[in-house]
């Protein structure tokens, strides 16, 4: 690992370059053994030419035998260093190479090992503080040194759209830094309740690295499939979300909560919008952790001043919460990571974790592009044992073209005891 402490963040690559390297070593180990068994077999068979002298010839036999031993156990070890290697090569987590020309001496310092002042800590067994950065950070460390190539103690770069593409890169997450972040005047934030629908002023907001400038621009486009005017707190659909069904892939709030046991307290949101899911539990005294990126929008800024709790964190990145602390995981198609089954499962499973049981896993017009997708996310949800308290298929028409459609699944699955 060299002097920085790395994370992995693609489990996907894990596993594949673990299997490589695991069955190469497997076949090494086989063809050591036979090559063994073959020497050991050569010099106990064969006819020694002085047979007055069998001791001296048993010896030199003993010998030869543990110098070829030796040898393979050497060349195992060296062949175990050099699969490592390239595992390590394939996955880009040895290290950080700080000795690249260019590297900012403020990364260098944030990676630096630091000694603790008195030694060992015997609760943790730990010696020494290291800092944790994504592993694909080596893969894009241009653009990290341009990170953290800042003013110590000075106001920092205006570059969350930089941070934003390496997070988006896997270099998650990022370095530290010891300078001041660009403040915006919050003039004219609403009190809560009030804050969650009441429009605010386009000033309170950082527009910078976006290509709207502010809200009428951002009501006007549609950002994405869970996002069509989502900012526009007022008109349209988005003040009637989940208390207003529009098809039958639309279920109410109310009706989910209902189907919960034991009382729904905490909540989590995955690629929440702006925030409507959280706002709508909020007034349910159910307080949501939205998880959401910047994507074309200043959505972290905007959940925040409806009074509501942001997390800037990408679908790659373990969620930083305990095991079974939540009620209810809500997921609409923000769930799409790109039609890697693999990577899916990962994060199934770390939703999995998250949620207690007797909890509700609310999947929210996950877009189906094909069947075979379908049939996919309906086998593994099914690999969990959730019990099924409500599942739709359905169409809608495609905003595309006329005459198309387009296939979702909503769904209220309930966690099961597993002892």
């Amino acid at each position: 690992m060299g002097s920085v402490s790395l994370k992995i963040g693609d489990g996907t690559a894990r596993f594949r370059g673990a299997s490589l390297c695991s069955s190469a070593v497997n076949v090494l180990m086989l063809f050591s053994v036979l090559t063994t068994n073959l020497f050991a077999l050569y010099a106990f068979t064969s006819s020694p030419k002085n047979q007055a002298q069998p001791t001296e010839h048993t010896h030199k036999n003993i010998s030869f035998i543990s110098e070829q031993v030796s040898l393979i156990i050497r060349e195992i070890e060296s062949s175990q260093k050099k699969l490592s290697q390239m595992e390590k090569e394939i996955l880009g987590y040895e290290s950080i190479d700080l000795s690249r020309p260019n590297t900012a001496i403020e990364l260098k310092l944030f990676l630096r090992r630091h000694q603790l002042p008195l030694g060992k800590d015997s609760k943790t067994g730990i010696t020494e503080m290291v800092a944790s950065v994504g592993h694909s950070c080596e893969k894009s460390m241009d653009l990290l040194s341009q990170y953290m190539t800042y003013k110590v103690s000075g106001a920092c770069p205006d570059d969350w759209s930089l941070a934003q593409r390496l997070i988006l890169r896997g270099c998650e997450p990022l370095p530290r830094r010891r300078c001041f972040a660009k403040t915006i005047p919050k003039v004219g934030l609403h009190p809560f309740p009030i804050s969650l629908w009441k429009p605010f002023s386009d000033k309170i907001m950082s527009w910078s690295g976006l290509g709207c400038k502010n809200f009428d621009c951002l009501n006007s486009k549609k950002l994405g499939k869970d996002c069509v005017g989502c900012f526009d707190l007022a008109n349209g659909y988005e003040n009637q979300r989940f208390v207003k069904a529009r098809g039958k892939n639309d279920f109410l709030i109310d009706d989910v909560l209902a189907l919960g046991s034991g009382g729904t307290r905490i909540g989590f949101d995955i690629g929440g919008g702006s925030g409507t899911f959280a706002a709508r539990m909020a007034e349910r005294n159910v307080t949501v952790v939205t998880a959401t990126l910047n994507v074309d929008a200043p959505i972290n800024e905007f959940i925040a001043a409806r009074g509501l709790f942001p997390l800037y964190l990408s679908l790659d990145h373990r969620f930083p919460f305990y095991d079974n602390v939540f009620d209810i995981v809500h997921a609409a198609s923000g769930l799409d990571v790109g039609g890697r089954p693999e990577k899916l499962e990962f994060l199934m499973f770390d939703m999995d974790r998250v949620l207690r049981a007797g909890g509700l896993f609310w999947l929210d017009n996950y877009y189906c592009a094909t069947e075979d997708k379908k049939k996919a996310l309906t086998r593994l949800i099914e690999r969990f044992g959730y019990k099924k308290l409500k599942w739709v298929v359905g169409e809608k028409a495609d905003a595309a073209g006329p005459g198309k459609s387009e296939v979702y699944v909503s769904a209220v699955l309930q966690k099961p005891v597993r002892v």
